[in-house]
């Protein structure tokens, strides 16, 4: 999510809700009382396991500082992971991301990276990778927009799940009961995906509609290809209001902002982006209707919180907690988290912003508890939980 600093060089558902049928109604509401833990239990999870994948927000460890962009290469160093693991996991935060919050509430642990090859994969994997982009890298090669990205891409990740699949005895046609033994258990988490592919091409020749294009393509081929191999249980977020990060407050004209005082352009930008993800998924509800997929509003619950900061136990709604150069932002794009000029704040959880660009866990637990217990998943998220146990 914004990942790298290339960019230094320059409804809701509507229709689709309202064809839900009374019966399907009530079912949603009497499941709202399907609980959820709040960390994890001796008891059956609902899910055998948790597959995700996305870029930086979602990413578990995937990179590390030597691999993994280069404007934020202290990942692998505190104070990344000192909140809560009390050590750097090479997660792009002090602690916990919405992921594990989510593997907590369905009594799964937390989800190994891919790229671990010793971990016990028989719960889940994160596909996830820091600054990766839904468009494939090629298409960024093709621009001479190179510097500093991430070579993995959305397609990246659907190899790796493909070769993951095989590996668990999945391997096309000839094994289809098992590859349905695994897709029927499993819940498919898609974390936010796109927002790097835009900030790789600030101040380029290339558009913001043609990158919109090209990264709703392909996200919606992505999607396809993961519900025709049978996935039932999918979570999409969508973009968060990237015009709020420290990030794109500094590198932004003090005339762009918005009515909650973020980067108005940027915000919208992840707006649009997302109405088109959140049509493209309404077409596949009809498409693939033994399938639950489920829209997780990252942009409306960004704004729920910053229009009520203190409600949710924030104090600093801009400024970073870990970074350099004092201010407004903290925020110093020569000198991030980790550096040798950067220091931590002692209270992270009263921080939305982690190092300008990544949230803390403070900021991603009450996210996380938005999507799971609260408004911001359509249908809600107890509907897809309540789908999953009657399934049986």
């Amino acid at each position: 999510m914004w990942s790298v600093y290339s960019s230094f060089r320059t409804c809701q558902m509507m229709a689709s809700c309202r064809s839900f049928s009374w019966r399907v109604v009530a079912l949603t509401i009497f499941l709202v009382s399907v609980p959820l833990s709040s960390a994890p239990t001796s008891h059956s999870p609902p899910f055998r396991g948790i597959y995700a994948f996305g870029d930086s927000y979602t990413d578990t460890g995937n990179t590390q500082s030597s691999t993994g962009p280069t404007g934020f290469n202290y990942v692998s160093s505190p104070p990344y992971g000192t909140t809560f693991f009390h050590h750097p996991t090479n997660r792009y935060s002090d602690g916990r991301l919405v992921i594990d919050f989510v593997a907590e509430a369905l009594s799964l642990p937390y989800l190994p990276p891919y790229r671990k090859h010793t971990a016990d994969v028989s719960k889940g994997v994160n596909f996830a990778v820091a600054g990766c982009t839904a468009i494939p890298h090629d298409f960024f090669i093709r621009n001479n927009l190179t510097f500093d990205i991430t070579p993995e891409s959305l397609q990246t990740q659907l190899q790796w799940f493909n070769k993951f699949l095989e590996s668990q005895g999945c391997k096309g046609n000839s094994t289809r009961s098992k590859c349905r033994e695994i897709l029927d258990d499993a819940l498919i988490w898609v974390g936010e995906i796109g927002a790097n592919d835009y900030a790789y091409t600030v101040g380029s020749s290339v558009s913001a509609k043609t990158i919109q294009n090209f990264a709703i393509e392909s996200f919606t081929g992505f999607l396809q290809a993961l519900l025709e191999k049978g996935a039932k249980y999918i979570v999409v977020q969508g973009l968060p209001q990237a015009g709020c990060l420290p990030l794109a407050m500094v590198l932004a004209p003090d005339t762009d902002r918005d009515s909650i005082g973020c980067v108005g352009s940027v915000s919208k930008q992840s707006y649009t982006h997302n109405m088109d993800i959140q049509a493209k998924i309404n077409g596949f509800r009809i498409k693939f209707p033994h399938a639950v997929i489920v829209y997780a509003d990252y942009w409306n619950a960004y704004h729920a919180i910053m229009i009520n900061a203190s409600k949710y136990g924030f104090k600093e709604r801009f400024k970073t907690c870990c970074g350099s150069g004092g201010g407004v932002y903290n925020f110093d794009p020569f000198a991030a988290c980790g550096s040798a000029t950067s220091t931590s704040c002692k209270n992270p959880s009263q921080y939305i912003n982690w190092d300008g660009v990544h949230l803390t866990e403070g900021m991603y637990k009450v996210v996380s508890d938005m999507f799971l217990r609260g408004k911001f998943c359509h249908p809600p998220f107890n509907y897809l939980l309540g789908r999953k146990l009657h399934s049986g």
